[in-house]
């Protein structure tokens, strides 16, 4: 698939490790560029300056993705830097902080885990969406989570916030189609990650026993899924939420 991006920009929000560096080097290579966005400023000036060595253009913002007024300025100027964002990749996210049970979780946590999660890709796409109506081309992927279909014993705001993108994904599918603007979820299952890895590794150990795999994923693997979606060959995919998770649940019909 390279040089199949050529000409596009893409915006990556969370995208100073994990899943969102691995997504932002991926497109890159394929022939994007990029607008990184992440409150992590120096890990996300090492890919810019990754992208920028593969020959790619990159510009970072350094905000807090809840700013949403001040979010929406910094995308405008991205794209008076580098062009329409055609691309948009709603992958920012954060992991629980406090206790997980539903009567313990703390209003902080929970503004704080729809403030990112949501809330921030309600802004991303409110200042990319008009720009892609005008072009009548758009592709919107967002990071959702096994656990926002089925649940789990504990975080319930965590999985009600992925929960959340999905069903904003599925809405903005059949809202933007007209505008020949894609909208698709993918909903990994375990994945190494440093938020992940914050759990500590036997955490993930026993999750990655769920799967019929047993393992984990890296993130170019659920990557490598979000690249296939705004390719070619995901041209006729809208509404649907993928799933790379080993079989942590089988979904579908």
């Amino acid at each position: 698939m390279a040089g199949e991006l050529e000409g596009r920009v893409a915006l990556v929000t969370g995208s100073a490790g994990g899943i969102g560096r691995a997504t932002a080097v991926m497109l890159a290579a394929m022939g994007a560029d990029l607008v990184l966005l992440d409150l992590k400023k120096d890990a996300m000036v090492e890919v810019v300056r990754e992208i920028e060595a593969a020959g790619r253009r990159a510009h970072g913002i350094a905000i807090d993705i809840r700013e949403r007024a001040a979010v929406r300025a910094a995308i405008a100027q991205a794209e008076a830097e580098l062009g329409g964002i055609g691309i948009l990749i709603n992958n920012a996210g954060v992991g629980a902080i406090g206790p997980g049970e539903v009567e313990n979780i703390g209003d902080d946590d929970l503004e704080r885990m729809f403030g990112v999660h949501v809330m921030g890709a309600f802004a991303a796409t409110q200042a990319v969406v008009p720009g892609m109506k005008a072009r009548q081309w758009g592709r919107i992927v967002n990071i959702a989570s096994n656990r926002g279909q089925v649940g789990f014993t504990d975080g319930s705001h965590y999985s009600g916030a992925k929960g959340a993108l999905i069903a904003m994904a599925k809405s903005w599918a059949k809202e933007l189609a007209p505008s020949g603007i894609l909208v698709n979820a993918v909903a990994p299952g375990v994945v190494r990650t440093a938020m992940t890895e914050a759990h500590g590794m036997d955490t993930i150990i026993e999750e990655a026993s769920w799967n019929l795999m047993n393992r984990w994923a890296e993130p170019e693997e659920i990557a490598a899924t979000v690249a296939f979606l705004v390719s070619g060959a995901g041209a006729y995919y809208t509404g649907q939420v993928l799933c790379p998770n080993g079989g942590d649940p089988i979904v579908g019909i």
